[in-house]
């Protein structure tokens, strides 16, 4: 039986995700951690999650609850899990981390990591997005020059990053596509009299509002016609479960940074 710790206990996605260790077979959670000073330490795990006492305390922070679990599941804060992917390292436990906004020095310094942990790195953990990943990677190699390619991703009003990691990891899969540098060719918002639009560009633009949980679209516009592939999400479950399978799926592999497309088997 795999041991799950979950980051971020009384957040939602945390919530969420020991909902899904729960219910999923194989797996069982052994520990749940929450930043210090957080109000709900100390709490009964399956309280604070809405499943009814399970005799599992919030803990504080990752080091206190670490030598009890296989496996670390992350959806918390860019800082943070960057500490979290350290600590697994220096512990030899794998991770699944889905956070993201990861600045470039963060992610170099998880990249050297490579070697000492095993973890799956991945923006969006949903099962569908990462077949979207595939689809889109597929559309444009077979459509090839002379469509507009376009992004357009809406999340709830409290997302604090943007574009979302999603929206970028499908800008790079079309990028590398199509033969593109995505940091020359990107365009992350339109204001003003800019000209027509280059035949290379990629645009990745941004909407917010409400309690959307996620929405990804992508467009490739010709002339007299066009594709939309979406991706919507009704609920964080999907994120969840995803988790869930990276995380059965992690702990017996050799060191090294994975992501979802490994997991579900789609890397080429």
């Amino acid at each position: 039986m795999i041991k799950a710790i979950v980051a971020g206990a009384a957040g939602k996605m945390g919530g969420r995700n020991i909902h899904m260790v729960h219910q999923a077979e194989g797996i069982k959670l052994a520990a749940a951690f929450e930043r210090p000073g957080h109000p709900a330490l100390g709490q009964d795990v399956g309280e604070v999650a809405g499943l009814g006492k399970m005799g599992i305390p919030v803990s504080e922070g990752l080091e206190s609850v670490i030598k009890k679990g296989d496996v670390i599941i992350d959806f918390t804060f860019h800082t943070s899990s960057a500490e979290h992917v350290a600590l697994a390292a220096k512990h030899k436990k794998a991770i699944v981390v889905g956070t993201t906004g990861f600045t470039p020095e963060e992610m170099k310094e998880i990249k050297k990591l490579a070697k000492k942990v095993r973890c799956v790195l991945a923006p969006n953990m949903s099962v569908g997005v990462n077949v979207l990943y595939k689809v889109v990677q597929d559309v444009a190699a077979i459509l090839g020059e002379g469509y507009d390619v376009e992004i357009i991703e809406a999340h709830h009003r409290l997302k604090k990053d943007a574009p979302s990691g999603t929206a970028v990891k499908l800008a790079q899969v079309l990028a590398g596509a199509l033969g593109r540098d995505l940091d020359k060719v990107g365009v992350y918002a339109r204001h003003g009299m800019i000209g027509q639009r280059t035949d290379e560009e990629i645009g990745i633009q941004t909407v917010r509002g409400g309690d959307i949980v996620g929405e990804h679209t992508v467009l490739f516009a010709g002339i007299g016609e066009r594709i939309e592939v979406i991706h919507r999400a009704h609920s964080r479950d999907n994120f969840a479960r995803g988790a869930v399978r990276a995380a059965r799926w992690i702990v017996n592999q050799k060191n090294g940074i994975y992501d979802m497309q490994d997991v579900l088997g789609l890397r080429k």
